[in-house]
């Protein structure tokens, strides 16, 4: 039971014993740090119902848990709020009980909750990944394990954009100018192979108009007459007719993006349950249009077009199906979301990780979904998150300027080579141990400096300042996790057992009482969707730790019952490090 559990039921007796008034529920916050306490009650809201001031009204609430609660041993009355002081005794109950769970924090799936699906990633195949899927992918991926580790079934997907306008132009690019080239014959990753060809067929494109802007064309119309131009809208028609040719060369090179995203995800540390692909679902949704007619949410405009007028919620109309009778991205997104409800029926809500610039089509998509009568409407999000920038500025696809994600891996573990080799502390490890070292410290810095952030808010990556061992940075939380393996490694005693101490120094009930908060805190990370909650939780954690490090001795305490606990502790604040970093996809070291 936690603090709160345990004090409201008294809390409750001690208003209708001492004022004969019965409360329903009791307000509670964090005592603030100025003042002695543990968790403060909010008295404000009971002055409605009892005649008194504050203060009295504290201090005689006050008075009763001391008397009849034995987990209460002070407390101290400021203006509307009382601060309790909980009891050593209580602290060391509530340790005892999780030194040595494992799984402490987490919630086993209900097998009769319904899962949650959760989208991520949903690249393209005409480029690889880059910066902007970085950020995507890591939030998709630990709000998946969040909400896994929350007591929910979790599928993760992703939907792969492998057709369209802008897979033809590589393609073409590719038949143009590639000589036969292949990931095998260049030595290149096959989804950089293609982006190069996303890029090829971009500069080809703007010389084309120059040419014909200098014949006399104006930019409008070259950009629509340009040869090349013209070539990949015949060869996307050729896809849609399903000819042979084009179809095969579409399979050869989308396979080559995909054998190279398969290598970007497993260095990044992601995975998926299943896939979904733009070419089987862009046709799904358009027998829901007619069900829409059916039910009056769609209206059919004189050409032929379908939309849903959507103004009285404060949006506008929306179209769902073109007058030729073909369907717009927001018809396949209301498919896929009703398919994969048929392919995994214990789906009962759905996750989109997708960019802030798709705010409104969500809102349109939801709204949609709830008209057509689906309940599992009501448990759809999108997990909206804001760009991220380098100090150098926007990324370009087909300029070639974007930052590649496999780059950027390797450079965060280059960077976290350099520092660690200035530190200068790895002349006892293999090669093969600091290979492993560099990318742990390297990816680790990445992720976490990523996830910190709110979701919402803009980023502005920084690589050195995310490799920064001191301040709220993934390598500092790193280095505290081994920081402590290494005080277990040189404890020569049995720590195993219960620890007879009957009072605790102050820092370590401080750190006692942050350990308690982590259960509470991932239902808050998967109920809000925001991995930042939990990291940040692992930085307050860490830095109490190490004021309780740098404030008593541990091993070289001579009680042995004090060194014992503090052993026990120390593993214990270890093993929530290790807990939380692994839902937020890092890695944590046991020496560095």
């Amino acid at each position: 039971m936690t603090l709160p559990q345990i004090l409201t039921p008294s809390i409750q007796k001690a208003v209708n014993a001492l004022f004969d008034v019965a409360i329903d529920k009791v307000e509670f916050q964090t005592t603030r740090k100025e003042f002695e306490g543990d968790i403060t009650m909010v008295i404000f809201p009971l002055l409605k119902l009892v005649k008194s001031n504050p203060v009295e009204l504290g201090n005689k609430i006050g008075n009763y848990l001391v008397e009849n609660l034995a987990e209460v041993s002070r407390f101290n009355v400021v203006s509307g709020f009382l601060n309790i002081v909980v009891s050593d005794q209580y602290y060391l109950d509530f340790f005892g009980k999780i030194k040595d769970v494992e799984s402490f924090g987490f919630v086993a799936p209900d097998p009769n909750e319904k899962a949650v699906m959760v989208e991520y990633s949903s690249p393209n195949t005409n480029k690889p990944l880059h910066l902007g899927h970085v950020r995507n992918n890591l939030l998709g991926y630990s709000v998946a394990e969040i909400i896994k580790a929350s007591g929910k079934k979790v599928y993760k997907t992703q939907v792969i954009n492998d057709r369209g306008i802008h897979i033809c132009k590589s393609m073409l690019a590719w038949q143009k100018f590639g000589n036969g080239q292949t990931p095998e014959s260049t030595g290149l990753k096959g989804d950089k192979l293609v982006g190069n060809y996303y890029v090829a067929f971009d500069k080809a494109y703007k010389v084309e108009i120059a040419q014909l802007m200098d014949a006399g064309k104006t930019e409008e119309e070259a950009k629509k007459q340009a040869p090349i131009i013209v070539q990949a809208q015949e060869m996307l028609l050729k896809w849609e007719a399903g000819d042979d040719e084009v179809i095969k060369l579409w399979k050869m090179m989308n396979q080559w993006v995909y054998d190279g995203f398969a290598i970007s995800y497993k260095n990044l540390g992601v995975d998926f349950d299943t896939y979904y692909y733009e070419s089987n679902t862009y046709l799904l949704g358009k027998d829901v249009v007619q069900i829409g007619l059916d039910k009056g949410v769609f209206e059919k405009d004189p050409d032929g077009s379908v939309w849903i007028d959507l103004t009285e919620e404060g949006l506008d109309r929306k179209i769902v199906l073109r007058s030729d009778g073909t369907a717009v991205y927001m018809t396949q997104d209301i498919g896929t979301a009703i398919q994969r409800v048929k392919d995994f029926p214990d789906v009962g809500g759905m996750v989109y990780t997708v960019g802030n610039e798709q705010d409104y089509h969500f809102k349109v998509l939801f709204l949609i979904l709830k008209k057509l009568g689906f309940d599992w409407s009501k448990n759809l999000f999108h997990l909206s998150y804001g760009m991220v920038d380098l100090p150098s500025g926007k990324m370009k696809s087909r300029e070639g300027t974007v930052v590649d994600a496999d780059d950027l891996m390797q450079e965060m573990t280059d960077t976290a080579q350099k520092i660690a080799e200035d530190l200068g502390k790895l002349d006892t490890y293999s090669v093969e141990e600091k290979a492993k070292l560099y990318n742990t410290i390297g990816l680790g810095a990445l992720k976490y400096y990523i996830l910190k952030v709110d979701p919402k808010k803009r980023i502005l990556f920084n690589p050195e300042e995310s490799v920064d061992f001191a301040g709220n940075t993934g390598p500092f939380i790193q280095y505290t996790y081994a920081r402590i393996q290494s005080i277990i490694r040189k404890a020569n005693f049995d720590f195993s057992n219960k620890s007879q101490i009957e009072t605790l120094h102050e820092k370590e009930k401080a750190l006692v009482k942050q350990l308690e908060l982590f259960p509470e805190v991932i239902q808050n990370a998967a109920q809000h969707h925001s991995p930042a909650l939990l990291a940040n939780y692992t930085y307050d954690l860490v830095r109490e730790y190490n004021s309780f490090y740098q404030a008593v001795p541990i091993l070289g305490e001579e009680d042995l019952e004090k060194k014992i606990f503090r052993v026990q502790l120390s593993k214990k604040v270890a093993d929530v490090i290790a807990s939380s970093f692994k839902l937020l996809g890092i890695n944590v070291p046991d020496r560095m």
